[in-house]
């Protein structure tokens, strides 16, 4: 047989259908383990194996997905013995037939740090496991798919990658609006599997063809990869108590063609579709010739939530947290207060940045450990991309194994020494790199030693294969109180970089100005003058008001800005020029002093006028006033302040929102900090989560603030005698046979924090364990959850006891598997599509 990597791109390659599907047909019964049966009833596989492969499918899957040391419930065997004896069933029935055998790796049902409890390494070693076995026992590929987490995909390709030598195809689910279950879209998705070099990428599950169909050309766009789809046969119904799919084989077949049409060159089927369905789609598209895909020339960053590219306006890179100049940064990095770093990062995303740097390098801490607690930290409450600042290679490669997304790195140099050492880190991983224009020669003072030191380092780059669209050329702004020609060879090198190299550009534009008086005008003037000579990217700090001013003004001018729309909605609250600036509202003592001025002054009007003086007394106010959480102090640009524990909650600062809940303390009652602070600041990140603003890791760190300022204000209620009423009691199971419970995890953590009283019964939980607990605890709400179609039988039957032994309570439904549509036909009382959905409901209920 040839390979697969020999095929790939040049004929339509099929796989085979759902696994599951079929299994339930044979008899699978819910709460089995799937991956048993191949021990237990090995003929029943080789059925499949055999009809999948008599169908046409080219590739025919193991049934393994599930078999990794942390998810597989299957005691009798080992994750390798399970494996191994799943690849030797396809090989026997398919490999005679002249089919490829596929190990089938599936994501572990748990989130990953910091959402989860799970380490990267520890799912990175379970994937190992999983990969090596499926090589040893003589898989030809290996297909990751139905992964909802761009973490958990990352640390099984490179488990996938760096333990074997097999193609390895890449799959991941998204929701009906392109969402991934952490919040990833489409493009973040396709640029992280791009750069980790999977062989293949794409879609499967969740969706049917048409709903595929729509997604396919942003896949397009984002990759040159060649595609795999393996849609659903359509979305689930209930029919007589079973889950049915009502996609037929030829109306799948006939929407593939157009996944082929589209770009896709690999196609098959997920849950729902059979042999049937395969034999349709062979017979529809044997002999066609796979589409070509463009070649992407994009320069692209990305985090776990979205892809930032290089083009059009200059990118902004927030400066801030790097301790070079700055002594209170300093202070925290060998304090080890990642708290300070979040802030900081926070505040330039709030300013308008679209990267940040991370840089921490001070000569007395342990650079690698703090780099990557940074990077993890700054990920769980920042959607922004990273720049992973740092000369210390060990540091360099934790933070980029590590990083959710494609990173940008700084730096690279002309240097042969550092090419050798960060050019290999850059090609593993797949990160963009900034390359300085220096050399073991120092920095050339003519733009020309500039350029020519750029195009050795691309040239240098492509022996590893790393493409021109990953290198960005850092043309060194130098100070002009130095050398006052400094700024015109900076400018004179971006152009000769983006005209001769047609390669994308960043400046540390703040360096032209070092030493002068006044720099902000300086840098500012420069920054305009960068930008209209090609600069792509600019390391800034989003604070600064003239930086900022220019690049709002140079986009609107420059048409970057439609309509200058962001110009006109940052400045129509400011005064206008020569106006006096609204003064800050006063608080505490403050106050004090401006009412007893204001006494003072109306007493000195009234009796330079000749009348009778009415404003007497003094105003004390021996202690400061605490803002509630509902005034309309006016910030920068006239944006709404909130008190601070309303601002550490809703992004998701816990050591903050520790000391700010123990300070409303001082001021407010215990309860009263919770309805009028905790509960706001998660209704807005919940509202925010809903509209697609907010992603699931910010979501989760919110409530993770919230709980730690609850613990500190529960301590104050329990000194003094008092105990917060829970709104209600709630029970939780993800039902019997389904094992996933990262939906049900999250929906607690939430419902816990708007003081519900949550009875967690876990996963793979019986109808009459549910009932009971209901019983038990007379819980008038019940959240159920399932993300396999194999265990929706097992929900729709907790559903009917419940219903019939509890009728007053009300139950409601969410998972990947589940519609509004499937949830009425299940005779659920409410779907949630997510979980602020659930907190939604349980307020319906609970009044």
């Amino acid at each position: 047989m040839t390979s697969i990597r020999e095929q790939l791109g040049k004929r339509m390659i099929f796989c085979d259908g759902g696994m599951g599907t079929m299994l339930q047909k044979a008899g699978l019964a819910a709460g089995e383990t799937p991956e048993l049966w191949n021990f237990t009833h090995p003929e029943v596989l080789t059925r499949i194996h055999t009809e999948y492969a008599k169908a046409g499918a080219d590739i025919v899957t193991a049934n393994t997905f599930g078999a990794n040391s942390i998810k597989l419930e299957c005691k009798e065997y080992s994750v390798k013995e399970t494996i191994t004896r799943a690849v030797h069933l396809v090989k026997d029935a398919a490999a005679p037939l002249g089919k490829w055998t596929a190990l089938d790796i599936g994501p572990t049902g748990r989130l990953l740090e910091p959402m989860g409890d799970l380490s990267f390494e520890d799912a990175y070693h379970a994937f190992q496991e999983a990969a090596e076995a499926g090589e040893a026992a003589g898989a030809d590929v290996i297909l990751i798919e139905t992964m909802s987490d761009t973490l958990e995909m990352k640390a099984a390709l490179l488990a996938c990658k760096e333990n074997t030598s097999l193609p390895v195809f890449a799959t991941m689910t998204f929701d009906a609006k392109g969402k991934l279950l952490t919040g990833g879209d489409i493009p973040a998705a396709a640029v992280l599997l791009q750069s980790l070099h999977a062989d293949a990428v794409g879609f499967n599950c969740g969706l049917g063809p048409q709903q595929m169909i729509d997604f396919l050309p942003k896949l397009r766009e984002y990759t040159d990869l060649p595609i795999l789809i393996q849609p659903n046969a359509g979305l689930p119904q209930v029919e007589n108590g079973e889950t049915v799919y009502l996609v037929g084989p030829e109306e799948f077949a006939a929407d593939s063609e157009k996944l082929w049409e589209g770009g896709a060159c690999v196609l098959g089927g997920c849950c729902g579709t059979t042999p049937a369905h395969i034999k349709a789609l062979v017979e529809k598209l044997s002999g066609k010739t796979p589409k070509s895909l463009p070649h992407s020339t994009k320069t692209v960053v990305s985090s776990y939530s979205h892809a930032v590219t290089l083009g059009g306006r200059t990118q902004l890179i927030g400066e801030r947290i790097n301790p070079t100049g700055k002594k209170r940064l300093q202070q925290a990095l060998r304090e080890d207060d990642i708290g300070y770093l979040l802030r900081e990062g926070i505040a330039q995303q709030d300013a308008g940045a679209d990267i940040l740097d991370v840089n921490v390098g001070l000569p007395e801490i342990d650079e690698p450990k703090l780099l990557t607690e940074a990077v993890q930290a700054l990920q769980g409450v920042t959607d922004l991309p990273l720049q992973i600042d740092t000369s210390d290679p060990v540091a360099m490669e934790q933070a980029l194994r590590i990083y959710n997304g494609k990173p940008l790195l700084n730096s690279v140099n002309g240097k042969q020494e550092i090419m050798d050492s960060v050019f290999p880190l850059v090609k593993k991983y797949g990160c963009a790199v900034i390359a300085l224009t220096l050399d073991e020669t120092g920095i050339p003072e003519t733009a020309e030693g500039r350029f020519a030191i750029a195009k050795k380092i691309v040239r240098e780059a492509a022996k590893y294969g790393i493409p021109k669209r990953d290198i960005i050329i850092d043309a060194l702004a130098m100070t002009i109180s130095a050398s006052q020609e400094a700024a015109q060879v900076t400018l004179q090198t971006l152009r000769m970089v983006r005209e001769k190299l047609g390669l994308h550009t960043s400046l540390g534009v703040s360096n032209i100005s070092f030493g002068l008086p006044h720099r902000e005008r300086v840098t500012s003037a420069f920054f305009t003058m960068a930008m209209q000579a090609g600069l792509s990217a600019a390391i800034i700090n989003p604070k600064s008001e003239a930086i900022m001013d220019a690049w709002r003004s140079f986009n609107a001018l420059m048409c970057y800005d439609k309509n200058c729309i962001q110009y006109i909605e940052y400045y129509k609250d400011l005064p206008k020029t020569g106006a006096q600036k609204p003064a800050a509202l006063p608080t505490g003592n403050a106050l004090a002093v401006a009412a007893n001025a204001l006494v003072a002054a109306g007493n000195a009007l009234a009796a330079a006028a000749g009348q009778k003086v009415e404003l007497t007394g003094k105003v004390s106010v021996p202690f400061d006033i605490a803002v509630p959480a509902a005034a309309t102090e006016k910030g920068p640009a006239g944006k709404s302040k909130k008190s601070a524990l309303y601002h550490a909650v809703a992004k998701g600062l816990q050591d903050d929102a520790r000391t700010a809940a123990a300070d409303a303390l001082k001021t407010a009652e215990p309860l009263d900090v919770i309805q009028n602070e905790l509960v706001p600041a998660l209704d807005e990140v919940g509202t925010g989560y809903e509209s697609g603003k907010l992603f699931l890791p910010q979501l989760l760190m919110s409530a993770d603030a919230a709980t730690a300022a609850f613990e500190v204000i529960r301590s104050t209620l329990q000194a003094g005698g008092q105990k917060a009423e829970k709104k209600g009691t709630i029970v939780l199971a993800t039902v019997k046979g389904d094992i996933h419970d990262i939906g049900k995890n999250i929906v607690k953590v939430l419902l816990e924090n708007y003081d519900y009283n949550v009875i967690d019964l876990g996963r793979d939980v019986d109808p009459q364990t549910v009932v009971d607990a209901v019983k038990e605890n007379d819980a008038p709400l019940c959240g159920l959850s399932a993300l396999m179609t194999t265990t929706v039988v097992s929900m729709e039957k907790t559903i009917a006891l419940l219903h019939e032994q509890c009728p007053t309570c009300k139950v409601m439904v969410g998972g990947a598997v589940l519609t509004q549509e499937y949830a009425d036909q299940i005779h659920a009382d409410c779907y949630s599509k997510d979980a602020m959905g659930s907190v939604r409901y349980a307020a319906t209920v609970f009044g």
